[in-house]
């Protein structure tokens, strides 16, 4: 706790300077930037000497300095990326606080990104984020490809609070925009990136950029890694959770004239491992001997108690593979004062898991094999022009997307299946055989969805003499969603074990919804000196309802036609955000201190919550529920080498309301995965040692405070600090070696839990990474 107000104070500190320096400030900075740096720092070494360096973002859809945007922003180039080790969205909390991530075993949907707490908990696969990834400006359907390591990422830009009057697909806590490095038509240029370290990983990656005419460009990059995993089967000694993945991006950028440019991007990844059912048993229940007898008559270790050993027992070889690949058109046409945009995708993305063991242990219970594919197509119009008659920015624009989903997946009883429910029923009184689980396939299920959204938006942001802005923008959405479920084969049995439990087989449903929702902003923007911004917004942010496509989507047993039952309504609702922040961007001591920060104030309204229950997924809606909270940036210049990052969130509240409708441990608890108070403090060095060698170092702590990490239960994580750092060196022509480590001091804890299937009682964990380390070579020309 002691380390939460140390971050605290010193985040007050910074806020405390800048408002006392706020009142004297002039614009004596000579920080420069460029419309095409997009997120990336732009001062040269010379100037750095002079104060901190600009940042530009494109978050209103044209290139502006950070300090000037009035929304909650964190941006960083791929130079920053690389030196805070961010290969892909598992280490995004390293540039911003007030954002997580938690990942799963299901690929389909288990990139979960949470900021300010608010964000998609639990994996239907029916579900939209949250939290909108954008890549190049197309909407990532399923957050799961950002699991994928960055490829030819120029900048990463962070934008917190709901989204909708600026992109074409509407998010309700904020989005995750990624930009892919463009094809240079001025020279040759390229990278070569190789990082090398324990647990057998190595990852390299390449790109090039060619220009053909003054007009005409490609560029193409490639990636490859492989990853032992971090648990190991005691049994056999084999490595567990490991992965391998390689990945294309080609580019073409065309711009005959200065009035038209098309760029055509095209990517593909594949992704393979023993992955990922690798758990530690965190909470042991009552069928925990039983599950470790088993074990040892299946020929498998018990693996140990201790979270540090990371053993996971597992009797089937849980293979995964997943696809991602896909195009984007990208077309910019001068008309008028402004200029019309095109965002063109057509993308594929699909996973296949083999051989899954589904109870998640040595014992040779249950398995699964299952399937998904997705089809996305998405076109986006934007007019970004000015209105000079009244001195004002605007964007209107159109949004069409279409995604076909299709799922099956297959249960397989193992050969202590029978033994199992034998036992557990006897303590019941009843005899052997009872309920049957006769070695074989279980059920085949068969799952199919499409969500269709339509919207027009738009956005106008007035300025009203130098001082004051005005900003106000309108969404249309429509949003259409149908899934369907219906068993291909169930085990006939009439004593078939989920039949007696009455779990399965549940009711066959063909659903569909369709929402509207009106949604926008309104906001305020001031500037009393060169340096300060303050500003106040209204944003009302949309989620669209939709079908839950599972097994259990319509009921259970008694639910079911068959036998008289009633099915139920597979639908939710859509859940609504209404947000308020006031915030304020100060630069100060001649732009050699900068800090940020933002008040915010969430009222939820049918909050989507997907919980675990066996072996599928109930949603929720949640009535209400209530977040706010207050997140500051500081960066200090300590020398022209020197930097120190002082950041923070801090969620007094961030809670679900009393709701008799929804489960009772969730109802009137906390939000999951949202500890009151997350920060980093942050050192970076940038010193030059010769005229043509710089010494670079970073130094990182990260802390999270205690937080509930299970959907279905009130189990608590402790606070967790943990310490990355690199050093190196970096030459004038591009090269780079640096040595570094993530988790130093080997902090061991669990980033998710979840009810293990079929063991009451149980609960297992999703473990954090140990101690990584390793030695990287990066090369620009």
């Amino acid at each position: 706790m002691r380390k939460t107000y140390v971050l605290l104070a010193s985040a007050a500190w910074g806020l405390a300077g800048a408002t006392a320096a706020a009142a004297q400030v002039v614009d004596t900075a000579t920080s420069g930037t460029t419309a095409e740096a997009q997120g990336q720092n732009t001062q040269s070494q010379d100037a750095q000497a002079t104060g901190l360096q600009d940042i530009v973002v494109t978050a209103q859809r044209r290139s502006e300095s950070l300090q000037n945007v009035p929304i909650s922003i964190t941006a960083a180039d791929s130079d920053a990326l690389a030196s805070a080790r961010v290969e892909n969205v598992s280490n995004i909390q390293a540039i911003s606080p007030s954002i997580s991530f938690r990942v799963t075993n299901i690929a389909s949907s288990s990139a979960n990104l949470i900021i300010r707490g608010l964000g998609t908990t639990g994996n239907s696969r029916s579900f939209e984020g949250s939290v909108g990834v954008f890549i190049d400006g197309v909407y990532r359907s399923r957050a799961a490809s950002a699991l994928q390591n960055f490829l030819d990422i120029e900048n990463l830009q962070v934008l917190r609070g709901p989204q909708g009057t600026l992109f074409g697909k509407n998010t309700s806590a904020g989005a995750l925009l990624l930009t892919s490095a463009s094809p240079s038509l001025t020279a040759m240029e390229g990278l070569v990136d190789v990082s090398v370290s324990n647990f057998d990983t190595v990852l390299t990656r390449a790109a090039v950029s060619v220009p053909v005419s003054d007009t005409l460009s490609v560029r193409v990059a490639g990636l490859a890694s492989t990853r032992d995993g971090f648990f190991t089967n005691p049994g056999t000694g084999r490595p567990l959770n490991g992965d391998s993945s390689q990945a294309l991006k080609g580019q073409i950028r065309w711009e005959p004239s200065a009035n038209f440019s098309l760029r055509l991007i095209g990517d593909y990844s594949l992704s393979s491992g023993n992955c990922c059912y690798a758990t530690a048993d965190f909470i042991n229940g009552p069928t925990q001997p039983l599950i470790n007898a088993l074990t040892v008559a299946n020929g498998f270790q018990v693996p140990s108690s201790r979270l540090a050993d990371f053993e996971s027992s597992l009797n089937s070889t849980s293979t995964q593979r997943i696809k991602d690949y896909g195009g984007t058109a990208l077309m910019t046409l001068a008309l008028g004062s402004g200029e019309l945009r095109s965002v063109t995708a057509l993308r594929r993305f699909s996973v296949a898991q083999r051989d899954a063991d589904a109870d998640f242990s040595g014992a040779a219970i249950l398995s699964l094999d299952e399937g998904f594919s997705s089809r996305f197509f998405s076109q986006e119009l934007t007019y970004n022009g000015k209105i000079e008659a009244a001195n004002a920015d605007l964007v209107l624009g159109g949004f069409f997307s279409d995604e076909k989903l299709r799922m099956d997946r297959d249960l397989f009883w193992g050969s202590q299946a029978q033994p199992y429910w034998n036992t557990l029923l006897a303590a019941q009184g009843l005899p052997p055989g009872t309920a049957a689980a006769v070695p074989g396939r279980v059920a085949t299920e068969a799952m199919n969805g499409r969500a269709k959204s339509y919207a027009a938006f738009g956005h106008v942001d007035f300025a009203i003499g130098d001082k004051f802005n005005v900003i106000a923008g309108l969404r249309y959405s429509v949003e259409e969603k149908e899934g369907a479920f219906r068993y291909l084969f169930y085990d006939p049995r009439p004593n078939a074990v989920f039949r007696v439990l009455g779990v399965s087989p549940g009711p066959s449903y063909d659903s569909s919804t369709r929402n509207r929702a009106l949604s926008g902003t309104f906001g305020l923007q001031y500037r009393p000196v060169d340096d300060v911004m303050l500003y106040a917004t209204y944003n009302r942010g949309f989620k669209a309802g939709g079908v839950n496509i599972d097994a259990n989507g319509a009921g259970t047993v008694r639910n079911n036609p068959a036998v008289g039952g009633t099915p139920l309504d597979p639908r939710y609702r859509p859940e609504t955000v209404n947000a308020y922040e006031a915030g304020a961007k100060i630069r100060y001591l001649d732009r050699r201190a900068r800090t940020n920060i933002a008040f915010f104030y969430y009222d939820i309204e049918d909050v989507q919550i997907a919980q675990f229950v066996g072996l599928q997924f109930a949603v929720l809606n949640a009535k209400s529920a209530t977040d706010y909270g207050v997140e500051v940036e500081n960066l200090f210049q300590i020398t022209p080498a020197l930097t120190l990052g002082l950041d923070g969130t801090w969620l007094p509240r961030a809670r679900y309301g009393v709701d008799a409708g929804i489960d009772p441990v969730l109802s009137g608890s906390r939000f999951r995965f949202a500890p009151k108070f997350q920060g980093n403090a942050t050192l970076n060095l940038d010193q030059p040692i010769t005229d043509d060698i710089n010494l670079t170092g970073r130094v990182q702590y990260q802390y999270a405070g205690r937080q509930l990490v299970n959907t279905a239960s009130l189990a608590e994580r402790k606070a967790v600090g943990l310490i990355d750092a690199n050093l190196g060196f970096k030459t004038a022509d591009g090269l780079s070696v640096e040595v570094w480590g993530q988790n130093l001091t080997n902090k061991i804890y669990p980033t998710q839990l979840f009810n293990t299937p079929l063991q009451t009682g149980d609960q297992n964990a999703y473990l954090a990474p140990p101690r990584t380390y390793g030695v990287r070579l990066r090369a620009r020309f």
